[in-house]
């Protein structure tokens, strides 16, 4: 159906696509893998027609194809499934789903509402998904929304004749198993009309969906496999260009924690999210905690940050009595707050890698009352030789920079700001599984400088293999403790035990 060949892009002189061949077949689901950085994401964008490749060709049933504009692409039967959304969340989901095609409702400037939600119910249909058209976007679980956009990629077949491509980005990075169950599904039913690209950093589901994989590495497609005919553990080598090690989260660098309490919560609440919470921090430690979306820990994690007043209990910082009422007085107090949505929360996009870096304490850069912007660039360039984060320089807008090294830009950021606690909420979210192992030796070098660390995590295994001890929440209180010593770990079932 559509094949692209010898494809190259370059951003800045970096080579993002290498001579990038691929083909898409008629009713299949490829999978696309690779690390942060390996080149994914722009060839994704240049089949969605947002990018347009620098030499190569594509073809569409064996026509030479030239994509201008996504809207070419739409033109085409070539739609995109974004891992961040592309939906409008005050609007309907009907208005939604028709996003840019109300033309077709509408006569004398006039939309026949109607006639556009009969439409998005048949969207919806197609799909099997019963969702009120007429409800706001934003009232939708991530999951529901996540099928409005998988609706909305299948009203292009109501202007083509062809079947369609659908690009599938990171379309599972924050649903649950069920939730994933259901979309693999629906992707299942919907091959008879339409070929897919799934890209994802989770080998057994890429492997569990498609038929075939490609490699992608350093720009370059490396390798192309039936999916039947090879292994999680075997495309991650070829990926990473090593194996799966036993010690994944690094367990043998897991040390015993200081003496020294450096955050101590006891009672701790919020009104209608978590209550009666205590735990304490030790100098190095890592505590982990594990429950079910709703289960308070993430407002747990929001009120250390300050995001989230406290109603009840006590929490102290080194023995000192705290009450956060904004982010910038839990900084003052020497944390530090990793969020899951890097993108939103965690990063100035536009700004540089300096300019990120230096953002929670510009007082490490100042000078007479002014930014010493050499500095600065110093202070960034010492970080990026440190924690090996790959740009062209100190200078590079951090939204050019793959997932793994925005957050080792987050991470030096609050070492710069001298962070005793950080909160690591979701770290690795999205990131795959070359930079999550580039990521668990940087938690455990904090941990060796005596940083106290909580964590969230987005998988058991990863909460148990890199935690000293793990907490379970279930319905807003602590269920169960457990110790995770190095060699002496809990088992995931007994986690889930208290869980639910």
């Amino acid at each position: 159906m559509l094949s692209v060949n010898g494809i190259s892009k370059s951003f800045m002189g970096v080579k993002a696509l290498k001579n990038v061949s691929l083909e898409i077949r008629p009713n299949e689901v490829i999978g696309l893998i690779g690390e942060n950085g390996a080149g994914k994401s722009t060839l994704m964008r240049t089949l969605a027609g947002t990018l347009q490749p620098d030499s190569g060709t594509m073809t569409l049933d064996g026509e030479r194809l030239r994509l201008r504009s996504t809207r070419d692409a739409a033109i085409h039967g070539i739609g995109m499934v974004f891992q961040e959304q592309s939906l409008l969340l005050n609007m309907s989901v009907a208005e939604n789903i028709y996003l840019g095609q109300e033309h077709q409702f509408t006569r004398l400037g006039i939309v026949n509402w109607k006639a556009m939600r009969d439409a998005a119910r048949r969207q919806l249909a197609k799909i099997g998904v019963d969702i009120d058209v007429t409800t706001r976007t934003s009232e939708l679980t991530f999951a529901a929304r996540q099928m409005v956009e998988l609706a909305k990629a299948l009203t292009l077949e109501e202007s083509v004749s062809r079947p369609l491509v659908i690009l599938l980005d990171e379309p599972t990075s924050v649903l649950t198993s069920s939730d994933i169950d259901v979309l693999f599904e629906r992707i299942r039913s919907l091959k008879k009309r339409a070929s897919f690209v799934f890209v994802s950093h989770r080998l057994d589901e890429v492997l569990r969906i498609s038929d075939r994989v490609y490699t992608m590495k350093d720009g370059e497609v490396v390798a192309e496999h039936q999916a039947s005919q090879v292994t999680g553990p075997e495309l991650h080598e070829i990926m990473v260009g090593r194996g799966l090690q036993t010690e994944y989260y690094k367990e043998p660098r897991q040390m015993a924690p200081g003496p020294e309490v450096i955050l101590e919560a006891n009672g701790l609440g919020v009104k209608g999210a978590f209550h009666g919470v205590d735990f304490k921090i030790h100098a190095g430690e890592i505590v982990g905690i594990a429950g079910v979306v709703g289960s308070g820990r993430e407002e747990i994690t929001r009120t250390l940050g300050g995001f989230l007043p406290q109603t009840e209990g006590s929490l102290k910082i080194h023995g000192e009595s705290v009450r956060f009422t904004s982010p910038e007085q839990a900084v003052r107090k020497s944390i530090g707050y990793v969020p899951r949505e890097r993108r939103i929360e965690g990063l100035v996009m536009f700004l540089s890698i300096a300019e990120n870096i230096t953002l929670a304490d510009l007082s490490s850069v100042m000078k007479n009352g002014k930014i010493d912007y050499g500095a600065e660039r110093r202070l960034a360039i010492d970080w990026i030789r440190k924690l090996r984060i790959k740009a062209p320089g100190p200078d590079i807008a951090c939204r050019k920079l793959s997932g793994g090294n925005q957050q080792k830009v987050v991470l030096a950021r609050w070492m710069t700001a001298g962070s005793r606690v950080l909160i690591l909420d979701h770290p690795t979210r999205g990131l795959d599984v070359g930079a999550k192992e580039e990521v668990y030796e940087l938690v455990r070098d904090l941990s060796a400088q005596g940083i106290a660390i909580l964590l969230l995590s987005d998988t058991l295994e990863e909460t148990i293999g890199l935690s000293h001890r793990v907490l379970v929440m279930r319905d807003g209180e602590v269920t169960a403790r457990f110790d995770a010593a190095a060699g002496n770990k809990p088992d995931q079932v007994d986690l889930v035990r208290e869980m639910v």
